[in-house]
């Protein structure tokens, strides 16, 4: 009975964050105007609004440089200028391709070291509303001394507002929050290490004297 009871509140605990998760997907659209930063960052996926989105917000001036992280290595500048719909001076000066990453672990790890190279401190990071989340964590880890500013994206196939409603929104709703809880887990687990190493030797101190 107590494990019966345990699973229950780690099911419920479970049920009422992934609430939480989607109300916070379908609240973070519109995304607020950022502030001016030292770059733009978008990480592709299957809707193009991303890249749309991000070269607007280069073309207005938001950002130096514009990095899309994650291009398919197959695609050319000219295949990725058609789906940005740029400003081709804009495009030609200040837009760099990423061919790197395959997932939000790469997209961190390309736009940190990319950001390092042109020694950027602060980036407006655009890509889908729902991935947002897991997204930010992954770059705070790659890069923690950056400003990042987030820039969602609406998912137009995802009704964020009434997701368990549609088979495919609901799973698409879950995986990710599974995905951005086992994120969240591994960088509080981190975040743990350093502090019990500190602690260490001051216990041991303490338990000598």
């Amino acid at each position: 009975m107590k494990s019966l009871a345990a699973l229950l509140i780690v099911a419920m605990i479970w049920t009422v964050g992934l609430l939480a998760f989607g109300g916070r997907v379908d609240h973070s659209t519109p995304a607020a105007d950022p502030p001016v930063a030292d770059g733009v960052v978008v990480l592709t996926g299957a809707s193009n609004i991303r890249l749309e989105t991000a070269t607007k917000l280069l073309e207005a001036g938001k950002g130096k440089r514009l990095l899309i992280s994650g291009v398919n290595p197959e695609a050319t500048r000219e295949d990725v200028l058609d789906v940005t719909k740029a400003v081709r001076p804009i495009y030609a000066c200040c837009v760099d391709l990423g061919y790197d990453a395959a997932n939000t672990v790469g997209n961190a790890k390309e736009t940190a070291q990319w950001a390092k190279a042109k020694g950027y401190d602060s980036l407006i990071v655009v890509t889908a509303d729902y991935h947002m989340p897991r997204a930010m964590l992954e770059l705070r880890a790659a890069m923690p001394e950056a400003r990042l500013y987030p820039y969602p994206v609406v998912t137009e196939s995802l009704n964020a507002r009434r997701w368990w409603r549609g088979p495919n929104s609901a799973r698409r709703m879950i995986v990710e929050y599974c995905k951005y809880l086992a994120i969240l887990g591994r960088e509080s687990f981190l975040k743990l290490g350093p502090k019990d190493k500190a602690a260490a030797p001051a216990e041991a101190e303490r338990t000598a004297s």
